[in-house]
């Protein structure tokens, strides 16, 4: 997967396997936020216990080194990697997120941000999703290293995880070079539960501008970000249609905007 080196900037939020025998269970949702009412989670740099470093250590860079080697990161120092990923930290520590839930990271590659992300967030279930067999096998070795027994590593197309069991169950969507805004959105849209969130890295350039608000309606998510800067937030107002997502391959060649 490629990814460009990410330019510094603040998150402006808007004011409103390991490997496993088995996957593991989806966890429930804060009851509270289904019936419309917002707690402030705990920031998630006091979740994890890491402070600033958002669970980044040695470990964790040496694994990504070896996925630069691998090819799975794109060029730059895996520093950059790293702060960019911690940048997606900031931004959900400022969203509406349950203290547990589920979260998937949705092209996983080269393991960047799920694994800085879950390392972050101990208390949440995360699948770090990719079609490559290459891939994965890195990520399962990587959680398998790292200790992440609340990490699993699947290996399937996201049109197929989208009419899976975890279609409309998941509390978070992360993408990071996934694809353009019309293919990231119609996969991950039917994973979301209504409420859910879908956090996408954004170009440096970028004002918001190439996520078409009739194209996000169609698939339920509101056009009005929750977050904007390095990466933008959009909440699922309600479920995706039946008709999201299409078959393997059709959200790409034909984009719905």
């Amino acid at each position: 997967m490629c990814a460009r080196r990410p330019r510094v900037t603040s998150p402006v939020v808007a004011s409103s396997s390991s490997r496993t025998d088995r996957p593991l269970p989806l966890v429930p949702h804060d009851p509270g936020r289904s019936a419309g009412v917002v707690s402030r989670p705990t920031p998630f740099a006091s979740r994890s216990g890491v402070g600033d470093a958002a669970g980044v250590d040695d470990d964790l860079t040496n694994v990504l080194e070896r996925s630069r080697t691998l090819g799975f990161l794109g060029p730059g120092p895996v520093t950059d990697h790293i702060e960019h990923a911690q940048r997606l930290v900031a931004v959900l520590d400022a969203l509406p997120l349950p203290t547990a839930g589920t979260g998937v990271d949705l092209g996983s590659g080269g393991g960047v941000p799920g694994l800085v992300v879950a390392r972050a967030l101990p208390t949440w279930r995360w699948i770090l999703l990719d079609a490559m067999e290459r891939r994965t096998a890195f990520l399962d070795q990587a959680v398998h290293d790292l200790g992440l027994r609340h990490v699993e590593v699947r290996r399937e197309r996201a049109e197929l995880s989208g009419r899976s069991e975890l279609r409309h169950g998941v509390d978070l969507v992360v993408a990071r070079s996934f694809g353009p805004p019309a293919v990231t959105a119609e996969c991950a849209a039917p994973l979301l539960r209504v409420g859910g969130i879908l956090v996408v890295s954004e170009p440096p350039t970028s004002d918001g501008a190439r996520w078409s608000a009739d194209g996000l309606r169609s698939l339920g998510l509101d056009p009005e970000p929750l977050a904007r800067g390095t990466w933008i937030a959009f909440r699922q107002d309600e479920k995706a249609p039946e008709s999201a997502p299409r078959a393997v391959g059709r959200p790409g060649k034909r984009p719905l905007w």
